[in-house]
């Protein structure tokens, strides 16, 4: 028998059944050939178990169909989807008009209950119906043996009765119809396509954990473990097959998850002591569309609380595969950043690889995250990864990926790497000149081929990704000294986008300083006008070289707004106190010119005098509002550096 294909797209279903409900499901299974990779096996009662917890480990189904007693068994000892043919009354009828053209009386041998309407049926059918019920293949036997005893020459009932009158030279009537049939099939179709959505989650989950080095499991809604990263499975001291799948309350009580279940909120345990160690235990539910689907159990080390929390928050982040800016969003009308804004514009309407650069800080994944918002994979994932924060090792198995055993520690089934993550989609490979050597050449034959190996394969796996690159190093510099492909150079180089500094754009800082401050301030509680308290300093921060870019320009935005936020009305700020929570904006380069260091009385004179004594035009002169003009041009002892 041959089995499906692992990467295939198509979802697979494995149909455990007797011979004969298999050679009667011929027709409905030729109907889903197109629908769906059906691989029919005989299993029979115990046997069918363990084909089915082999085809589990192997990956090779997303679902199964089978038939009564199959069925149950499947149901009870398999963690995998399970999708029942089920018996109704109207093929009971239809299988009891069979037999009656057969002979007049009828044996029924069902697995389950006994079925009451067959006494009602019997006397519209005029027939005689003598029926039994079994729980196993033995019980069933004995039943049928039964009526063969007392001179049934026709059975009707399940696949196991039909084999044991078949054996006996008497006439088996399968009591299933081809509709049944059909719709056993339908449900195991949608409980494929659950359990595809259901792996997905669980191996982004599984993704995240194996990267911790804090012991970590997460369970679903039911209490079963659904994921468990490796120092967890050392704390436990079982792997990963012995626990997927398990009821946590089979382990230490102390580990439980069931009040986070239905709590729904994070909690703390405190101290734990297991194995041998003190470990802090953090709990928390996990939530989709604000529903409960599962909890997790984190387990710090005493002593590197702090780390994890750190670890955890940047895993999170970096698999977030989606792009939340936007064009709109970024903030400027400087004529450089208005120029770059419209390059990347045209480039969002193509699918070429585009490379950006730019000194650190002045908003590149932003940019990127724009571009693929613009283009036609904007519905698609955009997934990031900064490679000059990884080692090598590491980096290559994130981005391409690794089969089952490819190196000590790798996942069951292995794992699929970012250029996967991201088919149909972006790929931005943020710090590609920290990119080792060794890997720039892998990289190279991705992009050439677009199809990528992952680490232990042979096969390679065709990917649909644009990619867009970002560096604040000089490439051509860094060709010229070998420390960067010339051949990778030239294919990333398609397109170029140049994002200025925020020095070179002084003009757009009085707008990006407003928004930023004004956000944080509301976030503080504070109800000042940001704009109007910002005026003085305007001068002095347009002077300011911003080493930081945009980075650093929100940083000090957070300082202002908690500066600001001490005092309860505009009138009582103290400007030059700003000094000692931004040093760096009063240091040497940033110093402002005579000009500047005028308080805000003599600026709103002189505007009012260069404006003709025009309220309007003098407060749009300044950029502040009209009541701060009247405040600043009648302040008795004006506020100053």
């Amino acid at each position: 028998m041959s089995y499906p294909d692992p990467g295939a797209e198509l979802p697979r279903l494995c149909f455990l059944s007797y011979r004969q409900i298999r050679e009667f499901a011929v027709p409905v299974i030729a109907e889903y050939t197109g629908r769906a990779q059906i691989e029919v096996v005989d299993g029979t009662f115990g046997g069918a178990l363990a084909i089915a917890r082999d085809r589990v480990e192997r990956g090779l189904a997303d679902a199964f169909v089978s038939a009564g007693s199959n069925a149950s068994i499947l149901r009870a000892g398999l963690q995998a989807p399970v999708a029942t043919i089920q018996l109704t009354g109207f093929d009971i009828l239809q299988a009891l008009i069979r037999a009656r053209s057969i002979a007049d009386r009828v044996g029924v041998v069902m697995y389950g209950q006994p079925i009451p309407e067959l006494d009602a049926v019997k006397d519209l059918l005029s027939i005689e119906i003598v029926q039994h019920a079994y729980q196993t293949p033995d019980d069933a036997r004995q039943r049928f043996e039964q009526l063969r005893r007392e001179g049934f020459r026709v059975i009707v009932g399940s696949s196991l009765v039909v084999e044991f009158a078949e054996q006996a030279g008497l006439q088996g009537l399968l009591a299933y119809s081809l509709a049944s049939v059909r719709k056993g099939f339908e449900d195991a179709l949608e409980l494929a396509r659950v359990a595809r959505l259901e792996a997905g989650r669980y191996e982004q989950l599984n993704g995240v954990l194996h990267s911790l080095q804090d012991a970590v499991l997460a369970v679903d809604r039911n209490h079963r473990i659904i994921a468990v990263n490796p120092p967890m499975q050392k704390l436990l001291e079982r792997d990963a097959g012995a626990l997927v799948g398990r009821p946590l309350d089979l382990l230490p009580p102390e580990l439980s998850l069931r009040a986070t279940l239905d709590a729904g909120h994070q909690e703390s345990a405190g101290l734990l002591r297991l194995g041998g160690s003190d470990w802090i235990a953090n709990r928390t539910a996990i939530r989709e569309r604000g529903a409960i689907v599962g909890a997790a159990l984190t387990l710090y080390e005493a002593g590197r609380i702090h780390e994890a929390d750190t670890s955890l928050r940047v895993q999170q982040r970096r698999r977030q595969n989606t792009a939340r800016h936007r064009f709109g969003e970024l903030i400027g009308q400087s004529p450089g950043f208005i120029r770059a804004m419209q390059t990347a514009r045209r480039y969002a309407h193509t699918d070429m690889t585009v490379l950006i650069s730019g000194e650190s800080g002045v908003g590149k994944e932003l940019f990127a995250q724009a571009i693929h918002n613009e283009s036609r994979r904007a519905d698609r994932p955009f997934v990031a990864v900064n490679c000059a924060s990884f080692p090598e090792t590491l980096l290559e198995s994130e981005l391409f990926g690794y089969e089952e055993g490819a190196f000590t520690g790798s996942r069951r089934g292995g794992k699929r790497g970012l250029f996967e993550a991201a088919h149909t989609g972006t790929l931005f490979l943020d710090e590609i000149g920290d990119m080792p050597l060794a890997l720039q050449s892998h990289l190279l034959r991705v992009l050439q081929e677009r199809e990528v190996t992952r680490l232990g394969a042979t096969a390679a796996i065709p990917v649909d990704v644009r990619v867009i690159a970002a560096t604040h190093q000089p490439l051509r510099d860094m060709v010229a000294q070998r420390r960067f492909r010339q051949d990778l150079y030239y294919r990333i180089n398609t397109l170029q986008l140049e994002i200025p500094a925020l020095r070179e754009r002084p003009e757009d800082i009085p707008s990006l300083l407003r928004m930023r401050v004004a956000r944080a301030m509301e976030q503080l509680g504070s109800r000042l006008d940001a704009a109007d308290l910002l005026a003085p300093w305007l001068p002095r921060m347009q002077s300011y070289a911003w080493p930081g870019n945009v980075r650093e320009l929100e940083n000090i935005s957070e300082r202002i707004a908690v500066f600001l936020m001490q005092y309860a009305r505009p009138e009582d700020v103290d400007y030059g106190a700003l000094r000692h929570d931004c040093p760096e904006l009063f240091e040497g380069g940033a110093e402002p010119g005579p000009g500047d260091a005028r308080t805000p009385r003599e600026r709103a004179l002189e505007a009012l005098r260069i404006s003709g004594g025009n309220r309007r035009e003098a407060a749009r002169r300044l950029g502040v509002s009209r009541s701060t003009l009247w405040r600043w041009a009648n302040s008795p002892e004006p506020p100053s550096f």
